[in-house]
């Protein structure tokens, strides 16, 4: 007691942050390791499990349009060499492990625009890309490919770059911004591309 008695509060303060500092950086690098196993998991068993038709057909069962055991589709940016199966929604839950499908906007090969959001750990080398870089989306009736047409950084609150009733058929992608900072990011990055892949007509048109 007496040796508890002379310790410096200080100094046992000091001790507790760096003991709880310590746990906060290991229990962040477990559950990290975790989500990044989960992910890797899933994108092997959809490379081992799923044939992805090469031509969709052009009626697409709605059965097919669903989530299976959480995961809709995959991604795949061959600049960059990334491929990552994409689960539905974009709730931190989702996006901790990988990238995650807008609940709100259409799937591949419906008119509008589909939306895909990521960490920026996860999407790193996004940047590289640029206009006419090819960006496809694997789904279980079909592959879809798309082209960058362009970027933007914005607010997070600027709901004006993911329209999903847009005409025509698009895909945007969003992460935070700076790449650099990642949980303390403050802007988005936005990528928008067309698809190209089958061949479309916007809605309307002749």
């Amino acid at each position: 007691m007496a040796r508890l008695r002379s310790l410096d509060p200080l100094r046992v303060t000091a001790l507790l942050f760096i003991t709880a500092g310590v746990l906060l950086i290991v229990s962040f690098f477990y559950t990290t390791s975790l989500a990044v196993a989960q992910q890797q998991n899933q994108d092997k068993r959809w490379k081992s499990e799923v044939i992805v038709p090469i031509d969709p057909p052009r009626t697409v069962p709605p059965n097919l349009k669903r989530p299976v055991d959480g995961v809709d589709f995959a991604i795949v940016i061959p600049k960059i060499g990334y491929f990552a199966t994409v689960r539905e929604g974009v709730t931190s839950g989702v996006l901790y492990s990988g990238p995650g499908h807008y609940p709100d906007t259409p799937w591949p090969g419906d008119p509008g625009t589909v939306g895909v959001a990521a960490h920026n750990v996860y999407w790193i080398n996004v940047p590289r890309l640029t206009v006419g870089d090819e960006i496809d989306l694997q789904t279980r009736y079909g592959n879809y490919r798309y082209r960058v047409t362009g970027t933007r950084i914005v607010s997070p609150s600027d709901r004006t770059v993911l329209v999903p009733d847009a005409p025509g058929y698009h895909l945007t992608l969003t992460t935070c911004w700076p790449l650099w900072a990642g949980a303390f990011a403050t802007q988005r990055y936005v990528i928008f591309t067309d698809q190209f892949w089958p061949v479309t007509q916007k809605p309307g048109n002749v």
